[in-house]
């Protein structure tokens, strides 16, 4: 029996005799099956590769965590650490004993949360090293590969974990698709880890949202006028994304001008061509 783990995405399935025919969580119009076809692996396979984990000090009570060499998605994790409460935003397939010893080194976790399902990887795994709960949306709960009793499926559009740590249900890439409010980064100017629910782009001043991002399929303008008015009343002047994008300054402002543009784009007015 075991945990088999997609190679493409990086989520772990539940236990099992033999690997399962495909990915559900890639065999669908926002993510893909690799062209090369379904591949599976396990943790003790990668434990027992040249994987690690590369801790990142990015600011006062914020650390990132990314897999090296690149497995699955790629994307970053962050620990958040806010009055004495210490958060895992998004997880990263790749865990091991040295990943468990440095965030005990830095306090611990005392919860996991996540953005949306494309980085649910081996949460569960993460959530048994530390003996916390994730906190799910439950308009995401079919995309759980791995059910476990650590799961907590929340409901409605906020929850605050801890002062000042709130996660907002925006949707769009997911239903259930959420980010984090973290009132108390940044010198109180507040931060918003947003996964790819909110996406920095290549010109880190702007900002995006998209149904898929691998296949290139964009959000309606009503949804993302929605989340764009949902934001404006969080607290937040920076953002970081899945991907160590960063919007350092004025972000708030960033997600208005964006909404602004991107809808200007699919209504045909931003451009001729």
């Amino acid at each position: 029996m075991e945990n088999y783990i997609c190679e493409t995405c990086g989520v772990q399935y539940e236990l099992a005799m033999e690997e399962p025919e495909h990915c559900l969580i890639c065999d669908e119009e926002r993510q893909y099956i690799n062209p090369n076809g379904q591949a599976w692996t396990t943790l003790e396979e990668l434990v027992n590769g040249e994987y690690k984990n590369i801790f990142h000090f990015e600011e006062l009570g914020l650390f990132s965590i990314k897999t090296t060499p690149k497995f699955g998605i790629g994307q970053t994790a962050y620990l958040v650490q806010s009055g004495g409460f210490n958060l895992l935003w998004d997880c990263i397939t790749y865990i091991d004993e040295r990943t468990v010893a440095r965030i005990n080194e830095l306090g611990g976790i005392q919860a996991i949360a996540l953005s949306h399902p494309h980085y649910y990887s081996t949460q569960v795994e993460w959530a048994e090293a530390f003996n916390v709960p994730i906190y799910i949306h439950e308009d995401d709960r079919e995309w759980v590969m791995r059910p476990s009793d650590k799961i907590i499926f929340w409901s409605g559009e906020s929850l605050e974990l801890h002062k000042g740590l709130v996660i907002h249900r925006l949707g769009g890439h997911f239903k259930g698709g959420s980010v984090l409010e973290w009132k108390d980064g940044n010198e109180q100017k507040g931060i918003l880890l947003t996964g790819d629910i909110i996406q920095v782009v290549a010109d880190q001043k702007w900002v995006s949202f998209m149904y898929s991002y691998p296949n290139l399929i964009p959000l309606p303008a009503a949804k993302v006028r929605q989340m764009a008015a949902t934001t404006a009343g969080f607290q937040f002047d920076r953002i970081y994304n899945a991907f160590h994008g960063i919007v350092k300054e004025n972000a708030k402002l960033s997600v208005q001008k964006s909404a602004d543009r991107y809808i200007a784009a699919l209504n045909g007015t931003l451009f001729n061509t």
